[in-house]
């Protein structure tokens, strides 16, 4: 039986980036399921990059499995050393502003203007 890293290896052939060999070793150790679930994405997505017949922007998704499986971590100017992941998740809260909590509000100001902030590029949670 043909496993995720095969399939990679397949549809990627020597253009494999590691991160994609990452992605499709731990769906190997666990399940597309699980891995898709820990990244917060769909399994068809997740399916989609091993094939290489995703239509949408990687870099997203990259930063977020660099994040989550190898341990990325990025400079936050208002929360300091964070994983990326974080920072992406922050970000899409910062796209609207809700009065009443503290720490939102802050980073709502932070993610405004940083330039880390990419307000049109962020992949779908999808």
């Amino acid at each position: 039986m043909r496993g995720p890293l095969d399939i990679a290896r397949d549809a990627w052939g020597e253009d494999l980036p590691g991160w994609i060999e990452t992605l499709a070793i731990e769906c190997g150790r666990s399940s597309q399921n699980v891995v898709a679930k820990r990244l917060g994405r769909s399994a068809a997505m997740v399916s989609q990059v091993l094939r290489r017949k995703y239509p949408g922007d990687l870099a997203a998704l990259e930063e977020r499995v660099r994040s989550i499986f190898e341990n990325a971590v990025v400079q936050c100017p208002a929360l300091g050393v964070m994983p990326a992941h974080a920072c992406q998740d922050w970000q899409l809260k910062s796209r609207k502003f809700l009065i009443g909590n503290p720490q939102r509000s802050r980073m709502y100001r932070a993610c405004q203007s940083c330039p880390r902030n990419k307000k049109e590029s962020h992949d779908d949670a999808s």
